[in-house]
């Protein structure tokens, strides 16, 4: 049983076989699919499973609390696994690729950013957009 599998029991989800598959996929995916790339990724296993199905469970997914929906201005909301750390994405805008990171100056900064305004920081979201630089 994948950890996204092993959540959706926890938190009392019925898991069919088609949630199961896109549940495996998801828990495989290295990068942050949209919708129509688990579809492709998810039929592959299972030739049954309609798009439909897709987006009603990675809506049921993200409203359970298990996936996180990115929307990196590509026009695609993305998926990715409720991380079990903290971290921040760099987007190529170019490939679209997006690079997990974690920066501690950042988080210091942003921490202290809240406290001068008169804030307790409980959360945050960071994307940086950026081109890969020209090596001469």
């Amino acid at each position: 049983m994948t950890r996204i599998e092993k959540l959706c029991v926890d938190k009392g989800l019925r898991m069919t076989e088609q949630r199961r598959v896109i549940a495996r996929v998801l828990s495989d995916a290295a990068d942050h699919p949209d919708a129509e790339e688990l579809y492709r990724r998810a039929s592959t296993l299972d030739p049954h499973i309609s798009i439909a199905t897709v987006y009603r469970t990675v809506k049921l997914f993200e409203d359970a609390g298990i996936l996180e929906r990115h929307d990196f201005r590509d026009g695609r909301s993305r998926y990715e696994e409720i991380p079990e750390s903290h971290h921040d994405h760099l987007i190529d805008v170019h490939s679209g690729r997006v690079i997990e990171f974690r920066n501690e100056e950042i988080e210091r900064l942003q921490r202290r950013v809240a406290e001068e305004l008169g804030f307790e920081l409980v959360d945050h979201r960071l994307e940086l957009y950026g081109v890969p630089r020209k090596t001469h």
